[in-house]
């Protein structure tokens, strides 16, 4: 081999080497962010549950859709323009899987516990790495396999005391097939260029949803800043920089992945129940959360995740 030869060769080796480290540090910045969502909306639930005692959770989530879709498109009012017109059918139909999740999260939570909605909803985790196997042929690892049953057990440590179907739990279902079809779609479908706009046309059509569906009797809200301050907060912060983040990350980690991490939802809001509303903290919560926790080294760490996008 040639002196010349040689030096290629090791040049090429040394840009394969540098790509795979900068993949692997994307790929880890990708799985801090989509925790960090969780941290984010586990927060939220002692502030929503204030909030929707002023407002109908329709306006609510219609006002909050709506300032979050505002404050992104005005950050980058060029953006959504350069989507294609494929990619914004893709922006509506996650907006409208997400809408439908929130919907029928909202309205199932007006007939069943706290802990069972959250509980279902985390079942989303079971239906993700399925509906990704069935409609686009991914094979899941038994890691993940594995993963998802620790995770859900987890769920159920923290969450149940009994079981009943009845309209809260069967529309609660119908929440987590959706956000499990929202997480499927957004790792097959986001990119990190086009994160913000897909970001904007999502959030979009979940507030004009809420809206359409609570302008039948008149979107009424507080005039007060007790109600509008935690409305900005949770629309700046929860929605619009929460979802871009997610948006972004999915765009990077396999949709099964995405769903294990985020049933740490559920825990941190444990954990803020705790530490802000002042709820007891119980061995159930302390075992489910460490399942939880443990389902999502197990699936990221052990299955090599992160190495590739499913």
């Amino acid at each position: 081999m040639s002196v010349s030869t040689a030096g290629a060769e090791r040049e090429r080796s040394v840009t394969v080497a540098r790509s795979a480290t900068r993949r692997g540090r994307l790929n880890l910045l990708a799985l801090v962010s989509l925790i960090a969502v969780t941290v984010v909306w586990g927060g939220t639930f002692v502030v929503v549950k204030d909030v929707t005692r002023q407002a109908s959770p329709m306006d609510f989530l219609a006002v909050r859709f709506l300032i979050a879709t505002a404050v992104l498109a005005a950050l980058r009012p060029r953006r959504g323009l350069k989507l294609s017109r494929r990619q914004l059918g893709h922006g509506v139909l996650l907006g409208l899987a997400l809408g439908v999740a929130y919907i029928g999260q909202t309205y199932g939570q007006q007939h069943t516990s706290a802990s069972m909605s959250g509980f279902i909803t985390g079942l989303s985790v079971v239906f993700t790495p399925v509906i990704a196997g069935l409609f686009l042929r991914y094979r899941i690892g038994p890691a993940t396999w594995c993963a998802v049953v620790i995770a859900t057990a987890g769920l159920g440590v923290m969450s149940l005391r009994g079981f009943a179907i009845g309209p809260g739990e069967s529309l609660t279902l119908l929440c987590a097939l959706f956000f499990a079809l929202h997480i499927v779609a957004l790792s097959e479908w986001s990119t990190a260029r086009d994160a913000h706009a897909l970001t904007v046309v999502q959030l979009g059509v979940v507030g004009v949803l809420c809206l359409a569906l609570g302008a039948p009797d008149g979107i009424t809200v507080p005039m007060d800043w007790g109600f509008w301050i935690p409305v900005i907060g949770l629309a700046v912060v929860a929605t619009a920089a929460a979802y871009l983040m997610q948006t972004w990350a999915q765009a990077r980690l396999p949709a099964s992945v995405a769903a294990i991490i985020l049933t740490l939802e559920p825990v941190f809001a444990g954990v803020f129940g705790v530490l802000v509303d002042h709820d007891e903290l119980t061995g159930r919560i302390i075992i489910g959360g460490a399942l939880v926790v443990g389902a999502m080294y197990l699936a990221e760490f052990r299955s090599g995740a992160t190495s590739s996008k499913a």
